[in-house]
Order: C-alpha cells, then structure tokens, then sequence
C-alpha cells in the first residue's frame, strides 16, 4: 500500500504540531507572568521625583488625602496634581534640582507620569471608596508608608491575600476616624464594635467571597 504522504512531508508536520504546542505553552506562561503582581517588598520602582512619604508623611504629618484627593469618593484614590506640590513647592526646596520635572509640568501643563507601584491586573476589581468608608485603614494593603523613604510595595496583592481579608473583615477595619492614621490598631470599644458591625451590614463573608465581588 503506497504511503499517503511522503516521509519528509510527516516530519515538517510533526516538527510544526511540536512548535505551535510549544508556541501556545510560551504565550500561557507569558499571560500568567504579565498577570501576576510583582512580589511584595520588592525593588523600588523608578519615578521622576523621588518622592519620600517617610518625609512628607511620617516628619511633616501630611494627611493622606491632601495629595489623594478623591480616595473617599472613588474608584482611585488620585494622584497630586503639580499645584497641590506646588502649594509648598513654589517657596520650599523651589532650585532643588529634584523639583525639575515638577517645575516643568507647571510650566507646560502637562501631569508628571508617576509609575505604579500597586498595579492590580485590569480583570481585578477594586474600589478605595469601598473600602476606606468600611473602616478599611490605608496601612492595611499600603502599610507603614510613613517609614518609607522610597515607595514600596508590602502586601501580596493575590487573591488569596485579598480572600483573607474578605472572610475575616471584623478583624481589619477600623473607627472610620482612624482610617487614615498611620498607628497601629487600637482596641475597639463595644460601641465602636457594634457600630462597626451595623456598617458593615453582612451576616456571613459569603457575598465578600462572591467571584463578581472582585471579577466584572
């Protein structure tokens, strides 16, 4: 009986089943590392002014909301334009050779490109109004910036980190007057507990751990 194709011919098609097989494994791997947050405590990402929470924060007392304007009321907690920095920045440090790029987005209008240090992946769903009028503290996925001369990331940001969180959410909120306090937590009193647990309003972590909670 003849062969239907010739020996050279199977062999073409064999090496080109193996290199697709091999081409769709790569791209898988890629999607899965483009997807995955960077570890937490990692290396500090570059940005074009070496902003210093420790300074600003921890030995000036700024309060997070005077550079992340709409963290109580949206999705995204902002970032400083170049005339809140420029409130103090216009007396302060103005020659710093630091303060060039900032001086230059004045000057021509356009924002200064901070780069991401909490990139959550676009199929994530995440709300900082949400959380923070939940009694959920800054310091409890950002953590102690007020010590961080350079912005690093401390929490995983995986799902698994964010369900823990979620099934057990009485034990990591705060009186909506401490969410913005860099200390540790304090005891709650059995007020606070119960008016803690009428915001809240859940009787089970079941819809905290729905897959839409998180996925839309």
């Amino acid at each position: 009986m003849a062969q239907a194709f010739h020996p050279a011919t199977v062999l073409v098609l064999k090496l080109a089943l193996v290199a697709a097989l091999l081409a769709a494994l790569a791209l898988a791997l890629l999607a899965r590392w483009r997807m995955m947050p960077p570890a937490a405590g990692g290396t500090v990402v570059a940005q074009p002014i070496p902003f210093s929470h420790k300074h600003h924060v921890g030995d000036d007392g700024i309060d997070c909301r005077y550079c992340h304007t709409s963290v109580e009321k949206s999705r995204f907690a902002g970032l400083p334009s170049s005339d809140i920095c420029l409130t103090c920045h216009s007396q302060l440090f103005r020659d710093a050779p630091l303060l060039a790029p900032l001086h230059a987005s004045a000057r021509t209008g356009l924002p200064i490109r901070w780069n991401r240090v909490h990139d959550l992946p676009d199929f994530a769903y995440f709300d900082h109004r949400i959380h923070i009028n939940k009694g959920v503290a800054c310091v409890e996925c950002h953590g102690r910036v007020d010590r961080m001369p350079l912005m690093l990331r401390t929490a995983q940001l995986e799902m698994q980190w964010c369900l823990g969180c979620h099934r057990n959410a009485r034990q990591h909120i705060r009186p909506l007057a401490d969410v913005f306090l860099m200390q540790d937590k304090r005891p709650l009193s059995a007020q606070e507990i119960t008016q803690l647990n009428r915001l809240l309003q859940i009787q089970s972590t079941r819809r905290l751990t729905d897959c839409s909670t998180c996925h839309r």
